[in-house]
């Protein structure tokens, strides 16, 4: 297991100790961790989801709202 040092502002610190008084501070720290990169993974899974949407309509051929309507139409039983 790593160690891990690093500064954060002295009222981020005491709050963090007064709200977890008497739990174990490394566990709680590992597991806000894991959910901040959990959290930055899913965020970049959607930007490069929505890149590939982006990109998908950018060359997708254009069809006007009257050939719309009629593959719609058609399309139904």
């Amino acid at each position: 297991m790593a160690t891990v040092n690093f500064s954060v502002p002295d009222e981020v610190r005491k709050a963090f100790n007064t709200t977890f008084q008497g739990q174990n501070k490394s566990a709680i720290i590992a597991t806000l961790m894991r959910e901040a990169v959990e959290r930055a993974q899913r965020k970049q899974h959607a930007q490069e989801a929505a890149a590939r949407i982006l990109e998908r309509r950018r060359i997708a051929p254009v069809i006007t709202d009257a050939e719309f309507r009629s593959a719609r139409e058609n399309g139904r039983p």
